[in-house]
């Protein structure tokens, strides 16, 4: 399951952080379709954690909450080396695609992944996607089964899109075309993320996470993004596929994403045995940004239950399962950490 990293002439950039410490490893990896650029944070020879961002973010504004949590850190980085896979254009100061190169589709986005696995010979890997990168890890579990470990999804989508996300799309890949990142673009992505709640006073200045993702929104090429957006909203109904989807899920849906009807649609189909569904209060789509220490316990538990966790020399955190013997219960309990545990449950037609 790990991988000892690509060919040595391969492309390579050193990612520091604010602090100048050193953060991880930049590589670009030639496919048949493009470049995809990969930061890998973590030792090569553990078994691989894949993350694929949402539309118009990459991991620094997707997944940065979740990594930046101690707690859910020290469980991903301790059992995972973690590879961060760009969309094509999304990774910082990308420059413009050229317009005369093809937009790619779902499937050769899929695609690109296993030509990245194979770059870093990795034999199966762990899966995280958001929204967009969702779908688009989920198309490639069923295409790849036996190069899949398992999929951890947040708001994830998995039909056509709606009349509303279609509705949407249009006006966005219209605005994008002729006005580039405007902030009505800004907005309409910023909504498709975050919770109203997240998103504060519309009057007033947005801070933290919302401001940072919005100013890193200011920085994307508009056509990159709009490349992006048309390959996802041609996407195909996956519901079909997901009867041969045999690798374990975790689902993570925040209850006011305007994909929750996807995300509890997903689950049904892969039924019980295979899926959990937690459904996170007050919470927009980027559950990972919004309400990351919600992510913990169940993230650990999915782990566990599928012997995919290496437990750490050192002492866990309060949060985590394996502390049991040194807190209540009750501190345990879904209400406390502001979830709704959703079963997947069939009805009689």
């Amino acid at each position: 399951m790990g991988g000892s990293g690509g060919d040595a002439d391969a492309p390579l950039v050193v990612v520091v952080d604010d602090n100048h410490h050193l953060c991880g490893k930049e590589y670009v990896v030639s496919t048949v379709t493009g470049k995809v650029v990969v930061t890998v944070y973590g030792d090569q020879d553990k078994p691989g954690l894949i993350t694929y961002p949402d539309l118009g973010v990459n991991y620094l504004s997707c997944f940065r909450g979740l990594f930046s949590s101690h707690e859910a850190a020290s469980l991903l980085c301790h059992n995972f080396c973690v590879y961060h896979i760009h969309p094509p254009g999304h990774e910082v100061g990308a420059a413009a695609i050229n317009r005369e190169a093809p937009v790619l589709t779902v499937g050769a986005l899929a695609d690109q992944i296993l030509e990245v696995l194979n770059y870093f010979k990795l034999d199966q890997v762990m899966c995280l996607g958001q929204t967009a990168g969702a779908y688009i890890l989920s198309l490639f579990a069923m295409k790849y089964k036996d190069r899949v470990l398992g999929l951890i999804l947040i708001s994830p989508v998995c039909r056509s899109a709606s009349w509303p996300e279609w509705f949407y799309n249009k006006l966005t890949s219209h605005i994008l075309h002729y006005s580039g990142m405007s902030t009505i673009v800004k907005d309409i992505l910023i909504k498709r993320y975050f919770s109203k709640d997240a998103r504060g006073n519309a009057e007033g200045p947005e801070l933290g996470t919302v401001g940072d993702c919005r100013r890193m929104l200011g920085e994307k090429d508009a056509t990159n993004i709009w490349r992006y957006l048309h390959a996802i909203d041609r996407r195909h109904d996956l519901t079909r596929g997901l009867k041969g989807l045999t690798r374990p899920t975790l689902i993570f849906v925040g209850d006011h994403s305007p994909f929750v009807s996807d995300a509890h649609h997903m689950a049904r189909k892969l039924g019980k045995k295979l899926c959990t569904l937690v459904e996170v209060q007050a919470c927009g789509s980027m559950v990972s940004e919004e309400q990351e220490l919600a992510m913990q316990v169940p993230l650990e538990n999915f782990l566990m239950r599928y012997g995919m966790y290496r437990p750490s020399l050192f002492s866990h955190s309060p949060r985590s399962v394996l502390n049991t013997c040194c807190i209540s219960p009750e501190l345990l309990s879904p209400q406390s950490m502001g979830l709704k545990l959703k079963p997947i449950r069939t009805r009689s037609l």
